[in-house]
């Protein structure tokens, strides 16, 4: 009982950071987990009263889920019921409230996340100032410095490119945000990623104002698209941003672009776009050397607030080689494990953390995703690749597409292609459908949560 204790606390602990504090305490302060099954992976939460019960049901059952899953991935159900004579949660301790303390600040980092400037969609929490320079990205760093200095006259278009999870989103917003702060309002600077500017594109095609995109696009001084990949192949999206590229180039407009790989390396991607996306300066980002690894675990721990035995620090450096995001995921596992379930890292929890982050980041391939969610909805793989229409696939099939472009970055036409030969528009609805689905509605999350976790196993 006292485990179940610390893991309400721990989960509460987690909320309260992101509800307002007025419902938190009417709503979640006096709740409890009464039963934890392991068996079946399912969690008792006990509220005072039905209406309470109810409310938390419907509000917050994605959010509760979401916590516990952090603690425990084997969990994925919640109960709810009503218990009488809930008692408020006495004074805590002071070693309770040093965890508190700890768990806030580690949140509270996490937490920049959210913080996008609706203007120019970039994030606060990208910055130069937290990002750790090696061998690896020095370049392409030095070539974001030169752009700073003289925008939209050195290094126009500035190209970098590199493997998923390498910290090109975070250079380039650094660089967003770096521009924004030294030339302040002087300067307008928009950041969006392809898939964005696809749909924009889309929309103004489908409701005749192409007009929307030269207003949008045309009367900025810095442009940065992420992934701009995922562009080749669709035909008015590359018109559009010929266009809009030749007048902002024209206008000595800074253009900075991001992909997964060089311009020559892009699958049908229009000659004349080729040849301008070489025409400025591309550099890449390559995997980090092991020192670059360290510094960036070191620097991580630093805005958090915090520090670990360097022992920790070498040990996840030296496992996890290729990609930082899943180096920073398994150094929050590492903290949350020590201040949230005050448990000693040893060399034996530090492979079980390794092993279940690479478990999770390991080679899903669309064929693995039809056949996962096929076997979730008990139907066959015909049904989601073959064209029909039959309304018991329907869903399936819209998670399918969700999935395959939230995991694996497929293009909208590769996955319309695997899915019953259907166009790329009618795949943007599904995934947009289904991404506005997860957020608002807790049995879609929690199919979607489930459907992924088989995929992992």
């Amino acid at each position: 009982m006292n485990d179940v204790k610390k893991t309400w606390d721990a989960v509460l602990g987690d909320i309260e950071l992101q509800v307002s504090r007025p419902n938190f305490l009417t709503w979640l302060k006096q709740s409890e987990l009464v039963e934890h099954d392991e068996k079946n992976g399912t969690v008792t939460v006990a509220l005072p009263n039905a209406f309470s019960k109810e409310w938390v049901k419907n509000k917050y059952h994605k959010l509760i889920l979401h916590a516990l899953r952090d603690i425990d991935s084997g969990i994925k159900n919640v109960n709810y019921i009503v218990k009488s004579g809930i008692q408020k949660s006495p004074v805590k301790t002071a070693h309770q409230k040093k965890q508190d303390g700890a768990r806030k600040q580690l949140a509270q980092s996490q937490l920049l996340e959210s913080k996008v400037d609706p203007e120019t969609n970039l994030n606060s929490k990208y910055l130069l100032s937290n990002f750790v320079v090696g061998a690896s990205n020095e370049l392409a760093h030095a070539a974001v410095q030169a752009v700073i200095d003289s925008v939209g006259t050195k290094y126009n278009p500035l190209f970098i490119y590199g493997m998923v999870g390498l910290g090109k989103t975070h250079l380039i917003q650094g660089a967003g945000n770096a521009i924004k702060e030294k030339y302040k309002s002087n300067i307008k600077v928009l950041y969006t990623t392809s898939e964005n500017f696809i749909r924009d594109v889309v929309q103004a095609i489908r409701h005749n104002r192409t007009e929307d995109i030269k207003k949008k696009y045309r009367r900025i001084d810095v442009l940065i698209i992420d992934d701009i990949q995922f562009i080749g192949g669709k035909q008015q999206t590359e018109v559009e941003f010929f266009h809009t590229f030749n007048s902002l180039h024209e206008q000595n407009k800074q253009i900075i672009l991001s992909s997964d790989r060089p311009p020559a390396a892009i699958a049908e991607l229009e000659e004349r776009l080729r040849s301008r996306f070489e025409g400025g300066m591309v550099a890449d980002i390559s995997y980090p050397d092991y020192e670059t690894r360290l510094a960036i675990l070191k620097a991580k721990l630093h805005l958090g607030g915090t520090s670990m035995d360097d022992w920790i620090l070498e040990y996840i450096a030296e496992s996890i080689q290729n990609n930082i995001r899943e180096l920073e995921g398994v150094l929050n596992k590492v903290v949350f494990y020590r201040d949230y379930k005050n448990e000693d890292i040893s060399r034996k929890l530090l492979d079980k953390i390794i092993s279940e982050s690479s478990r999770m980041s390991s080679s899903i391939t669309p064929d693995k995703i039809i056949k996962t969610v096929a076997r979730y909805f008990d139907i066959s793989t015909e049904d989601l690749t073959k064209r029909t229409r039959k309304r018991e696939v329907v869903e399936p099939r819209q998670i399918c597409m969700y999935l395959m472009r939230d995991l694996l970055k497929c293009s909208y036409p590769h996955i319309g292609e695997r899915l019953g030969k259907r166009d790329h528009t009618t795949v943007i609805y599904a995934c947009e459908k289904v991404g506005e689905r997860v957020k608002n509605n807790a049995e879609v999350n929690q199919k979607i949560m489930l459907i992924k976790e088989q995929l992992y196993q």
